[in-house]
């Protein structure tokens, strides 16, 4: 692991959960860093802001918005990656910078930064089902 050659200073994503990992009595979270954070994201700002193709600078503007809401920013122990319990929040925000990066770019229709809000609720999927059916007698 990192930590021992960086005394700690090291931060870790890994592509497959790992537990925390503890170092000079600290606990450090290990980040999963796969797909879940930027490309439905992406998509998401794609499709609300109507954008006809993605760009390179969409891209980058994703992964700025995704490092700027590290939790890491505010507390060097804490993980990397926002909690997957704040992933809903974090991907509208990168939505949000893609889809105002497309405008930018020339891809995508003028929207305000409100209506671009808006229309990224709207879309975002929301992982509610009505409970089951009774069984039939």
């Amino acid at each position: 692991m990192a930590q021992p050659w960086t005394e700690g200073r090291a931060l870790v994503a890994t592509g497959s959960p790992f537990p925390p990992v503890h170092y000079a009595g600290k606990t450090i979270p290990i980040a999963q860093c796969n797909n879940i954070y930027i490309f439905p994201a992406m998509g998401l700002g794609v499709v609300a802001s109507g954008a006809r193709r993605v760009t390179d600078a969409m891209m980058l503007a994703a992964a700025r918005t995704l490092a700027e809401n590290s939790p890491a920013l505010k507390d060097s122990s804490a993980s990397l990656l926002p909690a997957l319990n704040d992933i809903r929040r974090a991907a509208a925000e990168i939505a949000i910078a893609v889809g105002m990066q497309a405008q930018r770019d020339g891809v995508t229709p003028k929207l305000s930064q409100d209506e671009l809000r808006q229309k990224i609720v709207a879309a975002q999927w929301v992982p509610a089902y009505p409970p089951p059916a009774p069984a039939a007698k």
